[in-house]
């Protein structure tokens, strides 16, 4: 057991201040994000993003602090601490919430303490989420 610890403990993957990405990200491990992305955040772990850093995509993860700006939905299958200098326009979905004094939150709020509610949560986001895939297919059309 202690050598998991360990492993939560260590960062994978930094990303730095002065960093500008463009594209997705899909990280294993502890992350720290200081700087900008456009794009989506996949972690099978923990992801902690500065107070500096700007995202303009989905951040999904296990454990998720935020301190940044955050322009997309987050989904987190642990806990979601957002800091006082947090903001996020998007929707979340986790098992557990933080919200410091300070921060804002422009979305819907979904916090699921069963298994049973967040199977089902993840099902209405992912059915929710394909068919605003298939959106822009529909409004290109004739028709």
């Amino acid at each position: 057991m202690a050598l998991d610890r360990a492993k939560d403990f260590s960062i994978n993957t930094i990303i730095g201040p002065n960093t500008n990405l463009s594209g997705d990200i899909e990280a294993g491990g502890f992350t720290r994000i200081d700087g900008s992305i456009r794009g989506d955040v996949k972690v099978k772990g923990r992801i902690i993003i500065g107070e500096r850093a700007r995202i303009k995509g989905n951040v999904t993860g296990t454990n998720i602090t935020a301190g940044g700006v955050i322009c997309g939905n987050i989904i987190s299958d642990g806990h979601l601490i957002i800091h006082s200098t947090g903001i996020v326009i998007g929707d979340i979905v986790t098992r557990r919430i933080q919200a410091d004094d300070g921060c804002f939150i422009n979305g819907k709020i979904i916090v699921c303490p069963t298994e049973e509610s967040w199977v089902k949560s993840m099902s209405e986001y992912r059915d929710a989420q394909g068919i605003k895939s298939t959106l822009p297919v529909f409004r290109n059309s004739n028709g």
